[in-house]
């Protein structure tokens, strides 16, 4: 039925401004704004549309992964903005926030309205 259909995805955040500077400033990406609601540009044409809702619950699963060619570089630039990685029970990390377990290396980070994101490198 919707196999041809164009489809996004879209997520809440407490504040459209501070997802404004987060995600534009911070992780680099392009934005922009519409009607009240911002756009995430994203590489490979997938744009998402984020919204705000002041009083959202943030998501607890991954809402966007960022696929890199270098984790440690990615890890490292976003400490260096200031972003820091998330930490799980459970899920053995090392000392940079990287789980090198089964899969992908991954490290979790959030956005400042608290919805997880990635960033993961295939083996």
């Amino acid at each position: 039925m919707f196999a041809d259909t164009k489809a996004f995805s879209g997520l809440a955040v407490r504040s459209l401004e501070d997802a404004r500077r987060f995600y534009g400033d911070t992780l680099g990406l392009r934005t922009s704004e519409e009607h009240g609601l911002m756009w995430l540009h994203l590489a490979g044409g997938r744009d998402t549309l984020v919204y705000e809702q002041p009083d959202s619950t943030p998501a607890s699963y991954t809402v966007l992964n960022f696929e890199v060619d270098d984790i440690d570089a990615a890890v490292g630039a976003l400490a260096e903005r200031g972003v820091r990685l998330e930490r799980y029970d459970g899920i053995e990390q090392d000392d940079a926030g990287v789980h090198r377990g089964g899969g992908p290396f991954i490290a979790w980070f959030k956005d400042p309205s608290g919805n997880v994101l990635s960033v993961l490198q295939e083996r």
